[in-house]
């Protein structure tokens, strides 16, 4: 039997939650979805600089699922910029601001 799901803490919420590539219209882009939590990883890691222990620890998750976490979030942004798409960022079920 797997174990409960834990609350995943979020400190920031973002006032824009949409990016797109300048000079195309939206009707012709592709979207990516970004997660809260993938936001939220990213954020602690690649802005404040963070290791990813004391990332995991901040948001109340185990080291293992921020390091899926980051590498998805990751993954996500780099399609958008080299493929010219959007990101929306988007909350969920399971996530408890900090």
């Amino acid at each position: 039997m797997a174990r409960p799901r834990l609350f995943r803490r979020i400190a920031f919420s973002p006032n824009i939650t949409y990016f797109k590539p300048r000079g195309v219209p939206l009707r012709e882009l592709e979207e990516v979805l970004l997660p809260v939590d993938e936001f939220e990883a990213v954020r602690l890691k690649d802005l404040e600089g963070l290791e990813q222990e004391e990332c995991a620890r901040k948001m109340n998750i185990s080291q293992p699922t921020f390091h899926r976490l980051i590498l998805s979030a990751r993954k996500k942004v780099a399609d958008a910029i080299i493929n010219g798409k959007a990101i929306r960022i988007e909350g969920g079920t399971g996530y408890q601001k900090k």
